[in-house]
């Protein structure tokens, strides 16, 4: 490769002012990706999706990102633009997600026009049209996601601390996309500032989620445009020997290659991330249909009480992901000095999937109660008492501990250990993006069917869950080593984070 100059990277570490600019593009993605967890499996069988099938539309986020996040971040580590080598994936991601998210939102009443039924319970052309923009919403967060980190490192100049830095802004920015986007998901009333969207096809609900895209896409293209026109980057021009290396090499061959000349750390952090994220996914995937399904006891099709009551609590399990990012943010803050008093990075990650590994498994006592109180109370009595509530809030507000360590650590160490091997960042963080999606593959292949096999609930999921959580806590405490000194326990953000 090129040296630094002629990669067109700085060679000094840029000013915390335009990492920070940078970095809040993820509040725009995770805006999105928020109403996508809290909402979208809800809808999805609002259209007629089966909750066994619903799992299966989430494979796209993870073939996408086996195969987009890598081949973008190939190909963004050589863009000979003259805007740029990460500019214009961001642009062309933000602007994928804009229609991704146009088509999910007004696929009820896109199918409605093209001839769908408001009497019958599956809408065929609704689903084919909120499928294909789930599929372009994936496709286009993996296409925006990792040159923006792609980008923060470039502007890091191959400086750890300012890696740790950028990396931490960009969690910061992810919790507050989440804490807008749950916010927004939670509120019934959102649909009034955009009174058009309520339509004979399209109810509160319906409209109340046109709501939260719409204002996705502002947000999206406001933080975008910012980012792009204020932080500049300088084209970058391939040097003669490269591209004669490059008419030999493929891309297989380069992601091979990667893989290769990984070293034995990262080979443990790419394991101990893929069971983390094996854990993490049926939360994700299910967390709002079991508050209304299991702790409301409500049904997406039954009568007018039990649909009332799923809706409730798939709004009061957005506003348990509301919380869960607050804890996120806070928690981001501690990693470094809870890290030093309990001896590194290791012991914190193991702690904190043990954590996560009660949280998951405490649903089945929490469900069991719910349960319980509705035999006694009676079936028209479907929103839980107080302590049953509020234990599930308690849930989703703990697990942000754990998540501020999957959203900080794994890429801050891998950008740290690919500057130190000489490789490109975009490749690298596809590379480590593969640990991510290949158990959600799994995972979305399984829950369905799973849950489906022990009577169509979603607890078999959270116990897999739970199961593979404590795994990973073991294999972060006895096999990841600890990182070299000059790495933070955390990607610090200033004097923390």
């Amino acid at each position: 490769m090129a040296t630094t100059m002629e990669n067109g990277v700085p060679p000094s570490p840029s000013s915390i002012r335009k990492i920070i600019t940078v970095a809040s593009i993820a509040a725009g993605i995770q805006f999105g990706w928020a109403l996508q967890l809290s909402l979208l499996t809800p809808y999805a069988q609002t259209l007629g999706v089966p909750h066994t099938w619903a799992s299966f539309i989430w494979l796209c986020g993870p073939i996408s990102g086996l195969l987009v996040q890598p081949i973008v971040g190939y190909n963004s580590d050589r863009c000979t633009s003259r805007f740029g080598r990460r500019r214009p994936f961001i642009v062309s991601g933000a602007a994928s997600v804009s229609i991704a998210v146009f088509l999910i939102g007004f696929a009820k009443d896109m199918g409605h026009h093209a001839g769908d039924s408001l009497e019958k319970p599956t809408k065929p052309r609704a689903v084919a049209i909120f499928v294909v923009g789930f599929w372009i919403l994936d496709v286009a967060n993996n296409m925006l996601q990792g040159p923006c980190r792609a980008l923060l490192a470039d502007l890091s100049a191959n400086d750890h601390k300012k890696m740790r830095t950028a990396n931490g802004w960009f969690s910061f920015f992810m919790a507050v996309g989440n804490v807008l986007g749950y916010a927004a998901g939670s509120y019934s009333r959102l649909y009034k500032i955009f009174p058009f969207t309520k339509t004979r096809a399209c109810d509160i609900d319906c409209a109340n989620l046109k709501s939260c895209f719409i204002i996705d896409i502002i947000l999206l293209v406001l933080v975008t445009v910012t980012a792009v026109t204020t932080v500049k980057e300088s084209p970058f021009t391939k040097q003669v020997d490269e591209e004669e290396t490059e008419k030999r090499s493929l891309f297989v061959g380069e992601v091979v290659s990667a893989f290769k000349s990984l070293k034995k750390p990262m080979w443990i952090l790419l394991l101990v991330t893929c069971l983390n994220w094996m854990a993490w996914f049926p939360f994700f995937l299910f967390d709002t249909d079991w508050m209304g399904t299991e702790v409301y006891g409500g049904k997406v099709k039954g009568n007018a009480h039990e649909v009332k009551n799923y809706g409730d609590g798939v709004r009061k399990g957005s506003l348990g992901l509301m919380i869960n990012s607050v804890v996120l943010g806070l928690s981001s803050l501690a990693l470094e000095p809870v890290g030093r008093l309990i001896g590194g990075v290791k012991n914190v990650w193991g702690v904190v999937n043990f954590i996560l590994c009660a949280c998951l498994a405490s649903t089945v006592a929490i469900t069991k109660a719910a349960e319980a109180w509705r035999h006694r109370a009676g079936p028209e009595f479907g929103h839980p008492p107080a302590n049953v509530l509020g234990s599930a809030l308690a849930v989703f507000g703990i697990l942000g501990i754990p998540l501020a360590v999957t959203f900080s650590i794994p890429f801050a160490l891998a950008s740290i250990y690919c500057s130190s091997a000489g490789g490109g960042q975009g490749l690298s963080l596809g590379v480590l993006n593969m640990s991510i999606v290949i158990p959600q593959m799994f995972i979305s292949v399984v829950s369905g069917p799973l849950d489906d096999a022990f009577g169509g609930g979603n607890l078999p999921a959270f116990v897999f869950g739970s199961i593979t959580a404590a795994v990973s806590g073991l294999l972060a405490i006895l096999a990841l080593p600890n990182p070299p000194k000059q790495v933070s326990l955390s990607p610090g953000m200033g004097g923390g984070h």
